[in-house]
Protein backbone atom coordinates (compact mmCIF):
# COMPACT_ATOMS: atom_id res chain seq x y z
CA UNK A 1 0.00 0.00 0.00
CA UNK A 2 1.64 2.88 -1.48
CA UNK A 3 -0.15 5.48 1.62
CA UNK A 4 1.93 3.60 4.42
CA UNK A 5 5.22 3.83 2.53
CA UNK A 6 7.14 6.69 5.04
CA UNK A 7 8.86 7.92 1.30
CA UNK A 8 5.44 9.05 0.30
CA UNK A 9 4.81 10.43 3.77
CA UNK A 10 5.92 14.33 3.20
CA UNK A 11 4.14 14.29 -0.24
CA UNK A 12 0.97 13.03 1.67
CA UNK A 13 0.94 15.74 4.66
CA UNK A 14 1.65 18.20 1.75
CA UNK A 15 -1.51 17.39 -0.65
CA UNK A 16 -3.86 16.41 2.50
CA UNK A 17 -2.76 20.35 4.13
CA UNK A 18 -3.22 21.79 0.12
CA UNK A 19 -6.65 20.15 -0.25
CA UNK A 20 -7.53 20.40 3.64
CA UNK A 21 -7.20 24.07 2.97
CA UNK A 22 -8.43 24.78 -0.22
CA UNK A 23 -11.42 22.79 1.22
CA UNK A 24 -11.71 24.70 4.39
CA UNK A 25 -11.41 27.98 2.22
CA UNK A 26 -14.32 26.83 0.00
CA UNK A 27 -16.10 25.96 2.99
CA UNK A 28 -15.52 29.19 5.07
CA UNK A 29 -15.90 31.39 2.18
CA UNK A 30 -18.73 29.69 0.27
CA UNK A 31 -21.00 26.98 1.68
CA UNK A 32 -21.10 27.96 5.03
CA UNK A 33 -21.88 31.67 4.42
CA UNK A 34 -24.38 30.21 1.97
CA UNK A 35 -25.83 27.56 4.97
CA UNK A 36 -26.28 30.26 7.71
CA UNK A 37 -27.70 32.61 5.12
CA UNK A 38 -30.24 29.94 4.32
CA UNK A 39 -30.34 29.47 7.92
CA UNK A 40 -31.32 32.31 9.12
CA UNK A 41 -33.19 32.88 6.22
CA UNK A 42 -35.02 30.00 7.75
CA UNK A 43 -35.47 31.19 11.41
CA UNK A 44 -37.04 34.33 10.36
CA UNK A 45 -39.27 32.53 8.45
CA UNK A 46 -40.38 30.75 11.47
CA UNK A 47 -40.62 33.49 13.49
CA UNK A 48 -42.47 35.55 11.31
CA UNK A 49 -45.04 32.53 10.60
CA UNK A 50 -45.18 32.03 14.13
CA UNK A 51 -45.99 35.83 14.79
CA UNK A 52 -48.64 35.79 11.95
CA UNK A 53 -49.85 32.59 13.55
CA UNK A 54 -50.09 34.48 16.73
CA UNK A 55 -51.87 37.27 15.14
CA UNK A 56 -54.44 35.18 13.36
CA UNK A 57 -55.09 33.18 17.00
CA UNK A 58 -55.88 36.43 18.09
CA UNK A 59 -58.20 37.66 15.55
CA UNK A 60 -60.03 33.88 16.00
CA UNK A 61 -60.17 34.55 19.23
CA UNK A 62 -61.52 38.24 18.91
CA UNK A 63 -63.89 36.76 16.26
CA UNK A 64 -65.50 33.33 18.62
CA UNK A 65 -65.67 36.34 21.56
CA UNK A 66 -67.50 38.64 18.88
CA UNK A 67 -69.78 35.32 17.38
CA UNK A 68 -70.47 34.62 21.05
CA UNK A 69 -71.37 37.83 22.17
CA UNK A 70 -73.63 38.54 19.36
CA UNK A 71 -74.96 34.79 19.77
CA UNK A 72 -76.08 35.54 23.33
CA UNK A 73 -77.39 38.55 22.11
CA UNK A 74 -79.52 37.17 19.60
CA UNK A 75 -81.05 34.78 22.66
CA UNK A 76 -81.61 37.12 24.25
CA UNK A 77 -83.79 38.98 22.04
CA UNK A 78 -85.64 35.82 20.72
CA UNK A 79 -86.25 35.10 24.75
CA UNK A 80 -88.00 38.84 25.02
CA UNK A 81 -89.59 38.27 21.88
CA UNK A 82 -91.20 35.05 22.90
CA UNK A 83 -92.08 36.36 26.55
CA UNK A 84 -93.64 39.87 24.73
CA UNK A 85 -95.27 37.18 22.10
CA UNK A 86 -96.71 35.37 25.15
CA UNK A 87 -97.96 38.49 27.17
CA UNK A 88 -99.70 39.84 23.95
CA UNK A 89 -101.23 36.44 23.30
CA UNK A 90 -102.42 35.65 27.06
CA UNK A 91 -103.60 39.49 27.31
CA UNK A 92 -105.79 38.63 23.83
CA UNK A 93 -106.94 35.24 25.08
CA UNK A 94 -107.88 36.90 28.59
CA UNK A 95 -109.83 39.94 26.21
CA UNK A 96 -111.19 37.17 24.33
CA UNK A 97 -112.30 35.02 27.10
CA UNK A 98 -113.95 38.08 29.27
CA UNK A 99 -115.96 38.93 26.01
CA UNK A 100 -117.33 35.63 25.64
CA UNK A 101 -117.92 35.53 29.63
CA UNK A 102 -119.89 38.64 28.94
CA UNK A 103 -121.95 36.94 25.96
CA UNK A 104 -122.53 33.84 28.00
CA UNK A 105 -124.20 35.99 31.03
CA UNK A 106 -125.98 37.58 28.39
CA UNK A 107 -127.30 35.17 26.70
CA UNK A 108 -128.07 33.43 30.31
CA UNK A 109 -129.64 36.33 31.34
CA UNK A 110 -132.11 36.29 28.86
CA UNK A 111 -132.91 32.57 28.92
CA UNK A 112 -133.62 33.05 33.04
CA UNK A 113 -135.67 36.15 31.57
CA UNK A 114 -137.66 34.00 28.85
CA UNK A 115 -137.90 30.79 31.93
CA UNK A 116 -139.35 33.73 34.08
CA UNK A 117 -141.82 34.78 31.47
CA UNK A 118 -142.95 31.75 30.77
CA UNK A 119 -143.56 30.46 34.16
CA UNK A 120 -145.61 33.78 34.91
CA UNK A 121 -147.42 32.78 32.13
CA UNK A 122 -147.85 29.31 32.79
CA UNK A 123 -148.68 29.99 36.26
CA UNK A 124 -150.98 32.87 35.18
CA UNK A 125 -152.69 29.74 33.19
CA UNK A 126 -152.80 27.14 35.78
CA UNK A 127 -155.48 29.47 37.33
CA UNK A 128 -157.45 28.87 33.94
CA UNK A 129 -156.62 25.33 33.55
CA UNK A 130 -157.32 25.18 37.59
CA UNK A 131 -161.29 26.85 37.32
CA UNK A 132 -162.31 25.16 33.85
CA UNK A 133 -161.27 21.35 35.26
CA UNK A 134 -162.79 22.53 38.51
CA UNK A 135 -165.58 23.87 37.03
CA UNK A 136 -165.71 20.39 34.98
CA UNK A 137 -165.29 18.05 37.73
CA UNK A 138 -168.06 19.84 40.21
CA UNK A 139 -170.68 19.56 37.15
CA UNK A 140 -170.15 16.12 36.67
CA UNK A 141 -170.05 15.15 40.70
CA UNK A 142 -172.59 17.41 41.78
CA UNK A 143 -174.42 17.81 38.89
CA UNK A 144 -174.75 21.55 39.54
CA UNK A 145 -174.22 24.87 37.87
CA UNK A 146 -171.43 26.98 39.36
CA UNK A 147 -170.51 30.45 38.25
CA UNK A 148 -167.18 31.55 36.78
CA UNK A 149 -166.90 33.55 39.69
CA UNK A 150 -167.30 31.00 42.39
CA UNK A 151 -164.87 28.88 40.81
CA UNK A 152 -162.32 31.29 40.38
CA UNK A 153 -162.49 32.72 43.75
CA UNK A 154 -162.19 29.11 45.32
CA UNK A 155 -159.11 28.20 42.92
CA UNK A 156 -157.47 31.32 44.00
CA UNK A 157 -157.55 30.64 47.67
CA UNK A 158 -156.89 27.01 47.19
CA UNK A 159 -153.68 27.92 45.66
CA UNK A 160 -152.84 30.92 48.33
CA UNK A 161 -153.41 28.31 50.98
Amino acid sequence: MPQLEIADFAPQLIWLAITFGSLYLVMARIALPRIGMVIEERRDRIASDLDQAEQLKQKTEEAIATYEQALAESRAKAHAIAQETREKISTELEAERMKLDRKLLDQTEAAEARIDAAKDDALSQIKDVAATTTEAIVTSLIGGKLTKRDVSAAVTKALSE
